[in-house]
């Protein structure tokens, strides 16, 4: 009698036990409810302080009218090949944007550290701390999307570039693989840098070497051979030279070269497979060496 008790009793129990998959749409819920709860924090951040997101429109929109304005009387043939210096310029532009953007995610979660918000977000009951790293990175991908599309509307005004709607939802993607990348290295100098004095170091020697040292300014047969060294190295040719070839070619045929560099020419699928795979890379590492810090 006891024992037929207990049979039913561990039964009833078995069946009234949760099941996995019911406990991991519970956590996919939270996980989403955290990320969509600290990205809500950033955008009212960027609400209250709007010169954030200003001036990041403000700082490429001077650099393609100075450089373009300074270029805008050369020959067609002098540093580009049958288009202007003014659309040859947009591309590097564009991908400069959201280099910008990208390279200063990390700066709200600088700030959360000195100022010990980061503390009380560690302690706080989070299912995954994963949470900080994708809505910091989904923030300034939105964040940078905007912007970019701003300089797109500008360069078709002052240029008049002709961008269909394919091309510019390719350029956005191309220019999204570049901010996630970027994002990610930036977020991770944010734990591992001592405060935001170096970490603005950081973003000042990085940004202009970063944009001279591609194709964004010049054609690489127009640099010398160390520097095309260099260019050939940097993520942002790739993605300059991408946004280059969407934007001026009538049609896309299979696979076309868009890049002659030092080693070897680069089509079209190659430059977007590099950039996934520095992507892969980069989130790979961070999610690491964030993971250690936490520990």
């Amino acid at each position: 009698m006891i024992s037929t008790f207990n049979n039913l009793s561990s039964s009833i129990i078995l069946e009234l036990k949760p099941k996995n998959k019911i406990k991991r749409k519970i956590q996919f819920s939270c996980i989403y409810y955290e990320i969509q709860a600290l990205s809500k924090r950033l955008y009212i951040q960027t609400r209250r302080r709007p010169s954030t997101i200003i001036s990041g429109i403000i700082q490429p929109l001077l650099w393609l009218l100075l450089f373009g304005g300074l270029f805008q009387n050369a020959p067609v043939g002098l540093l580009t090949s049958n288009i202007t210096y003014g659309t040859f310029l947009s591309a590097g532009i564009i991908t400069f944007t959201s280099f910008n953007g990208a390279i200063n995610a990390g700066l709200p979660l600088m700030f959360d550290r000195e100022f010990g918000f980061l503390n009380r977000l560690l302690i706080s009951p989070l299912i995954s701390r994963d949470s900080l790293l994708i809505s910091s990175i989904f923030f300034i991908t939105t964040i940078t999307t905007i912007q970019t599309l701003f300089i797109i509307v500008f360069s078709l005004i002052f240029y008049n570039n002709t961008f269909n709607t394919l091309t510019i939802f390719s350029i956005l993607f191309i220019t999204c693989l570049i901010t996630l990348s970027m994002a990610s290295i930036s977020i991770c100098c944010a734990f591992i840098l001592p405060g935001h004095i170096e970490f603005l170091a950081f973003t000042v020697i990085i940004n202009l070497p970063m944009l001279f040292s591609s194709t964004a300014l010049a054609p690489l047969s127009f640099m010398p051979y160390w520097l095309q060294i260099i260019a050939s190295l940097n993520i942002l040719t790739y993605s300059i030279e991408c946004i280059r070839y969407l934007s001026t070619a009538d049609y896309i045929y299979n696979n076309p070269i868009i890049m002659e560099s030092v080693w070897f020419n680069i089509n079209l699928s190659q430059s977007i497979y590099i950039l996934l795979i520095v992507n892969i890379l980069s989130l790979i590492l961070v999610k690491n060496i964030i993971s250690y810090k936490f520990e």
